[in-house]
């Protein structure tokens, strides 16, 4: 799931895919809440500030946790100025809490999402693996996540600096490099990302400041294409509650160097959680709650049946931040088995991503 819900957030849904995906295994019960993971998790390892982060280390699987995803966007642009979104999405879900066994006993299941989108097109596909027989994995020595023949992989000592981007389908393929210099910034408080007032929560780093260049293919046609690039790294075992539906994502790039990440995680009952990060030029990041955010939906799409919030008003007072987000293409439904919206956005002064579910 990038809020990605960075969820980014969008390997929440991975529990849907246990029964069907789990082989001999005996499936456990279904849990509560918005799929599935509202419900009890004290198997799995939790979620608690405080953490100290580790790299490489943390870049690689989570034993003990119950999900984990590798989560990049980019927003590009041809030599013509023609405007491209793409989608490169691998989740770890584990069956039960154990470490990362080889063979067909591996307890772990692999899902990876890719998607392209143009003023005019959206395409999507998916791919599914079971852990521990070489289909899927991530290594961190050096960095490659990868899903049959989808990759993302460092090409140098230095795990995030330099890496390649790859995925296809029948209707679109993509090669891409990404390059940073710049520092992986660590959400919410100090890397604990709260996802309710219950304490739900997430550890969660990103990497906003990648800049992408490379080949995309849609539909037969090739474009050469470069523009920034944005990496989620989240990992949890409990991270919505039973009363959470969904959530809207946000991951903008501003032209000023800064970006801005906001996450609205929408409940059957009360007002949504609202928070997000300030990061600026140079990696430094303010944590944003609720009240410092203005998060307004101004009008829908009808989009596979549903009626879907494609243009949005943020304001950030404290920041003297105020725009108006458009989809570049409304169409942006990711018609798979756990279908979602999701495709680049523009405004005044910066382009960006948006991600909702539940809807």
């Amino acid at each position: 799931m990038r809020i990605k819900v960075g969820l980014p957030l969008l390997g929440l849904l991975l529990a849907l895919l246990l029964a069907s995906l789990s082989g001999c295994d005996n499936p456990e019960p279904a849990e509560k809440g918005f799929a599935g993971l509202g419900g009890e998790a004290s198997v799995f390892t939790p979620v608690v500030p405080g953490r100290v982060f580790s790299f490489p280390a943390d870049h690689g699987p989570h034993d003990g946790f119950r999900i984990e995803w590798w989560y990049v966007t980019a927003n590009l642009k041809d030599e013509q100025g023609r405007e491209f979104g793409v989608q490169w999405t691998l989740f770890r879900s584990a069956l039960k809490a154990v470490s990362e066994q080889p063979g067909w006993g591996n307890q772990t299941i692999w899902l990876g999402h890719a998607a392209v989108t143009s003023a005019t097109a959206h395409h999507a596909a998916e791919r599914y693996a079971r852990g521990g027989v070489g289909q899927a994995g991530v290594g961190v020595a050096p960095f490659n996540a990868w899903i049959d023949d989808w990759r993302f992989s460092s090409q140098g000592s230095d795990a995030l600096a330099d890496l390649q981007l790859s995925a296809r389908d029948k209707a679109f393929s993509y090669q891409l490099r990404l390059t940073s210099t710049r520092p992986l910034v660590l959400q919410g408080d100090k890397g604990f990302s709260q996802k309710s007032e219950q304490g739900q929560a997430s550890y969660y780093y990103s990497q906003p400041f990648f800049q992408a260049s490379g080949a995309l293919i849609i539909d037969g046609k090739t474009y050469q294409v470069s523009g920034p690039a944005w990496l989620d790294r989240e990992w949890s075992s409990q991270p919505l509650t039973a009363n959470q539906t969904g959530w809207d994502w946000f991951s903008l790039h501003l032209d000023s160097g800064e970006q801005v990440m906001l996450y609205r995680m929408r409940q059957k009952d009360g007002a949504p959680y609202l928070t997000g990060s300030w990061i600026d030029a140079q990696g430094q990041t303010q944590l944003l709650h609720a009240d410092d955010i203005i998060l307004t939906p101004q009008d829908t799409a009808n989009v596979a049946g549903r009626s879907m919030p494609v243009h949005w008003s943020i304001k950030i007072p404290g920041k003297h931040f105020d725009v108006t987000i458009k989809a570049l293409n409304p169409n942006a439904w990711m018609d798979l088995r756990i279908p979602y919206w999701e495709g680049p956005v523009q405004f005044s002064g910066g382009t960006g991503y948006l991600e909702m579910t539940g809807y």
